[in-house]
């Protein structure tokens, strides 16, 4: 029998003598109590596992005491077995047994009769707490488990995982993972919320799958102070043999035996990092994809100041496929902006080929207009399942002369003498078969400034596009000096500083004053 704790409550000090006797020579440790009163009093002073008390006492009857024990939430819990010696028909066994008791006997006890019930309703509630712990704990777990995969991050994951950690076991507990770059990250909690800080990541050898293995508290000392006396238990998941493990270390006093809800954790976030892990390699893939085909240089164009900004989405939002092109061809400046439908590596690939179709066909002559007809006409045939849309122009430096064409994409902004207002080009998107107007002709003067831009600069999903299109004409009022300060600026005012939903380009070009 696991070492246990009674309280016995008896007025008669012989028969309490008797009874702490008997408990005593059985191994139990036994704390004494006169009265009912003294009993409910002990219960908060000591580790109580059973209570043995008598039905008759001086201030109240065991029935009462055995009621005020079951009914209180935080002691409910304790087994209590009645011994009398009056209260001994079946009416007094039948209202003990009713108001709470789990256990009666009646005197003349014999020393091994109340041993063998002593251990056996100890035994019981034993294991019907180990059973109500455990379903607790797996309770918590999946909630932890539903947290861990809602995390955005790793390390509002490894926050997750510890915070609920700490909710399951108590105790310092410590989650360590590799992020994607190499270095280790450690959330660790121990009563408040957890905090993420750098922690060096063990590299051992460790079968794919789930092990288990005890530390000492040294071993983990930078989490902080472990209880007296503590050994650390260390869930290791691994997934794949070249992934680095996931390391969950709790006091393994708290662990039922076999670690479940340990193993279990560990394997929930060992599968949430490697998800995160996919995602971020996907991510930077696709990042480095849009970057290697965006021009790294802008032409030099005299009388024209030109300037590009690009940002990708945020870590956790697939890419898109938002594109810029500036060159010059036959003295004429060519710029085009546009955005391929879908947020994904494919439409960025879909986006290197519309990209290369405008520059072609753009060589070879075309105006704005003509070049937008055979670039849908090369997406309907070569990809079509695809859509696109496209803003494309072409500028002599020398007039301010610009032609300009528009498949479905957002108007062009147009600054001049301190006033900003929308063009309005019109034009199907690309990918669908349907005529096309004439370009739209008009002339830059001297010091006007023209604004092309992708959705995600203007476009909120908690708002309408015209609030987002207002936002911009009344940011562009106003155009600093130097053009890349402007575009920063309206990427700060428009994007602000959370993590973005989508791509964004910008696209700024003005001509010299004089």
């Amino acid at each position: 029998m696991t070492p246990a704790t009674v309280l016995v409550v008896d007025d008669s000090a012989t028969k309490r003598y008797l009874l702490v006797s008997w408990l005593s020579r059985a191994g139990f440790s036994v704390v004494e109590a006169e009265t009912g009163g003294e009993a409910l009093l002990r219960l908060t002073e000591a580790d109580i596992d059973l209570v043995v008390l008598d039905v008759k006492l001086p201030d109240m009857n065991g029935f009462e005491v055995c009621e005020r024990i079951k009914t209180d939430p935080e002691y409910g819990i304790l087994p209590v077995i009645h011994v009398s010696a009056h209260a001994v028909d079946v009416v007094d066994r039948t209202q003990g047994l009713n108001r709470g008791a789990d256990a009666y006997l009646v005197e003349p006890i014999e020393p091994d009769e109340l041993i063998a019930t002593a251990q056996a309703v100890l035994r019981y509630y034993r294991a019907r707490q180990r059973a109500e712990t455990l379903a607790a704990r797996m309770v918590r777990l999946a909630e932890t488990t539903l947290a861990i995969n809602s995390a955005s991050t790793l390390p509002g994951l490894l926050q997750a995982a510890a915070d609920g950690a700490h909710e399951i076991f108590g105790g310092p507990v410590v989650v360590v993972a590799e992020a994607a770059d190499g270095d280790g990250l450690a959330a660790v909690a121990n009563g408040a919320p957890a905090t993420v800080r750098s922690w060096p990541v063990e590299h051992h050898e460790i079968a794919v799958g789930s092990t288990l293995r005890t530390d000492e508290p040294a071993a983990w000392s930078d989490a902080g102070p472990w209880p007296e006396g503590e050994s650390v238990a260390v869930a290791a998941a691994r997934l794949r043999g070249d992934r680095t493990p996931v390391y969950v270390a709790v006091p393994a006093s708290t662990q039922s035996p076999g670690f479940p809800v340990l193993r279990q954790l560990a394997q929930a976030v060992a599968a949430a990092v490697e998800a995160q892990r996919s995602y971020d390699e996907e991510h930077r893939i696709a990042v480095t994809l849009q970057r290697s085909l965006l021009q790294s240089r802008l032409p030099d164009v005299p009388g024209l100041e030109l300037a590009v900004r690009y940002e990708p989405a945020g870590a956790q939002t697939e890419v898109g496929g938002d594109f810029y092109e500036l060159t010059m061809l036959d003295g004429r400046l060519l710029v085009a902006i546009g955005d391929v439908a879908g947020h994904s590596l494919h439409a960025a690939t879909v986006m290197a080929e519309v990209r290369h179709a405008v520059r072609a066909y753009a060589v070879e002559g075309h105006p704005p207009g003509a070049v937008l007809e055979l670039v849908n006409r090369f997406m309907r045939t070569v990809l079509p399942a695809e859509s696109a849309t496209l803003c494309l122009l072409t500028l002599e430096p020398d007039t301010g002369r610009v032609r300009l064409a528009s498949a479905g994409h957002l108007p062009p902004l147009l600054h001049v003498a301190g006033e900003a207002h929308f063009l309005q080009p019109r034009g199907p998107l690309l990918g669908i078969n349907a005529p096309r107007p004439a370009d739209l002709e008009f002339i830059l003067p001297p010091g006007g400034t023209l604004v092309l831009y992708t959705d995600g600069l203007i476009e909120r999903r908690d708002a309408d596009i015209d609030v987002g299109l207002s936002a911009l004409a009344n940011c562009a009022t106003r155009v600093e000096p130097s053009l890349d300060a402007f575009c920063q600026r309206l990427l700060v005012n428009l994007a602000g500083a959370g993590e973005q939903a989508d791509d964004i380009a910008v696209v700024a070009l003005r001509r010299s004053a004089s």
